[in-house]
């Protein structure tokens, strides 16, 4: 039974994906906000609502480590997903596609992998009202790069057969966007929910262990809606909410370990986890690095070498995994 419901919710939480991402398209072309900022706070947050239901599910559960592993699996799996469709549709040459406004995004997203990096090393008790200090650092540290990537005004011109993308919704208006985004994110969180009940049992019935599921599992399920947004935005040629929406997803990620350290009062959740969770962080960090040279390489290699990045990105993340397995 916790196979099926898995299934089940899984296949809602692409459902919703779908119709979240259209009309994350509509409101990037209909209101005064660009792709990238569709991108990299609605849209993002949106698709990262799983992650939120499932990290505090997981500690509702008393289970620290599939909070953690799905926060830092999902943002290995986000990466994963770009590189992918990167390949994919490598003679559009994505990266070249988009903003340069990117680079703050994935920037503050690498300097954060660094600090959890730091934080697993530590392993600081330090805490402040049961939180732990290196989850107020991650949260200021954060906030202070969203003020800053929020000031980058306007949207680098983007050169090459960049098409209408409204040819799909152009039908749509502004509100029924609005209503129709809203209802999306709250069947996708609700579905987030029961991916974590259900991963929880699978991790028991498997033996697979929490720390490898939450990493895996449970992650790449609630990456689904990451997955299915970035396709839809690049058949409708939005390429900025494309990128915009993986990059933003991992930067809302790493928040939900404050979050999660919130909600969990035992100890500071960084400090409860498995010492496994220290390799998924490195992997996220270079994958992470992987992204931000992509952005500032653009379209200045030739075809037969522009998808080199990627490819390299995608053997690391299945020898990270591997990794990851037999620790």
């Amino acid at each position: 039974m916790a196979f099926f419901l898995f299934t089940i919710a899984a296949i809602f939480t692409v459902l919703a994906a779908i119709k979240l991402s259209t009309y994350a398209d509509v409101l990037s072309e209909k209101s005064k906000l660009g792709g990238l900022l569709v991108g990299t706070l609605l849209l993002a947050g949106a698709t990262s609502l799983p992650e939120v239901t499932t990290s505090l599910t997981a500690v509702v559960l008393d289970n620290p480590d599939i909070a953690v592993g799905n926060v830092l699996g999902s943002n290995m799996f986000n990466l994963l997903i770009i590189a992918v469709f990167d390949l994919f549709y490598r003679k559009e040459k994505l990266f070249g596609q988009t903003s340069k406004s990117h680079a703050y995004t994935s920037s503050l997203g690498l300097f954060l992998g660094l600090m959890v990096i730091f934080a697993l090393f530590v392993r600081t008790d330090i805490s402040i009202l049961g939180i732990g200090l290196d989850s107020f650092l991650i949260l200021a540290v954060y906030i202070g790069g969203m003020v800053l990537i929020s000031r980058v005004k306007g949207e680098a011109p983007v050169q090459g057969n960049e098409e209408e993308s409204d040819y799909h919704t152009h039908a749509i208006s502004l509100k029924r966007a609005k209503i129709g985004f809203l209802i999306a994110a709250v069947i996708i969180l609700l579905a987030g929910s029961v991916l974590t009940i259900t991963g929880d049992q699978i991790a028991v019935i498997t033996g697979l262990g929490s720390s490898f599921v939450g990493s895996f599992l449970i992650a790449a399920s609630t990456s689904l809606p990451e997955a299915v947004s970035v396709l839809v935005a690049l058949q409708l040629k939005n390429h900025n909410l494309a990128l915009g929406s993986i990059l933003g997803s991992n930067l809302f990620n790493i928040i939900l370990l404050f979050v999660t350290d919130l909600a969990y009062q035992p100890a500071p959740i960084l400090q409860a986890v498995s010492d496994v969770h220290m390799i998924t962080a490195v992997a996220v960090t270079i994958l992470s690095a992987i992204v931000l040279l992509s952005i500032f390489r653009g379209r200045k290699d030739h075809i037969s070498f522009y998808p080199l990045p990627s490819a390299v990105l995608i053997v690391f993340y299945f020898v990270s995994s591997y990794l990851i397995f037999i620790a």
